[in-house]
């Protein structure tokens, strides 16, 4: 008694149409990440009349102040007793640091005030960064 068949199946993936829509996703991917800016602080920026723009320097630090007090350096939350020797480490490591501050439009201006002495005690241009007034 035999009750193997004498004919092999033979199976075929045919890979033509994985490749297009892995070719579709690919380009959905790619135009989807420069939209989309990760790490970003939601902070609502005080409103200036006029702005003036700056050229880029060669070593830019970020620091965010939300409303609920908490600082950041370039996205990275921080203490703000740790800012001052953050500074210092960037101003050692590039003479020409500038450091632009964006804080939430609702906070205190002492708090404010408090960021910038640190800028000028460690020696670090800083540079407050506002919103266009709408009219």
């Amino acid at each position: 008694m035999k009750f193997r068949s004498e004919k092999k199946d033979s199976f075929e993936i045919f890979s033509n149409s994985f490749s297009d829509i892995m070719f579709f996703l690919m380009l959905f991917f790619l135009i989807a990440s420069t939209m989309i800016t990760p790490g970003t602080i939601k902070l609502m920026l005080p409103q200036a009349n006029q702005t003036q723009s700056m050229n880029k320097p060669p070593k830019e630090l970020a620091i965010s102040i939300t409303k609920e007090l908490k600082y950041y350096i370039n996205n990275i939350e921080v203490r703000f007793v740790e800012i001052e020797p953050l500074l210092q480490i960037e101003k050692q490591k590039n003479s020409e640091v500038i450091a632009i501050v964006r804080c939430d439009n609702t906070i205190e201006v002492q708090s404010l005030i408090d960021v910038m002495q640190l800028g000028t005690k460690t020696g670090v241009k800083m540079v407050l960064a506002t919103t266009r007034k709408t009219k």
